[in-house]
């Protein structure tokens, strides 16, 4: 009887990632901001100002579920048609409508991961 010869590994090796994925929430947004440059729209007093008027003018209530929010930190100023960095798109103020934290990063990110 012959001896056995060693077989060749079957997996692959995956190919190596250009970079480290950050990680932390901090280090995830900072590279957001890098890669999308228009996100600094978001700290500006601009942003603020239209994004309060949104709230204020939807009496802390999100448009999806009805809630009312005390707490105007869990509240998001929603782009109803997704800007995608179009400048107009972003600071109309008819395309702005208030939710909830949790409609926002649920209902609302899942509608736009299917396409809807």
């Amino acid at each position: 009887m012959g001896r056995l010869k060693q077989v060749p590994s079957r997996f692959v090796v995956a190919p190596r990632r250009l970079a480290a994925a950050p990680q932390s929430e901090a280090d995830r947004s900072r590279q957001r901001r890098i890669e999308t440059p228009w996100r600094k729209w978001y700290d500006t007093a601009r942003w603020k100002r239209l994004r309060w008027a949104v709230l204020e003018e939807a009496l802390f209530t999100c448009r999806f579920c009805g809630h009312l929010e005390g707490e105007p930190s869990m509240l998001v100023a929603d782009h109803v048609k997704p800007h995608r960095g179009d400048e107009q798109l972003f600071w109309d103020r008819g395309n702005l409508q208030c939710l909830c934290k949790g409609c926002h990063d649920r209902v609302k990110q899942a509608e736009e991961r299917r396409g809807g």
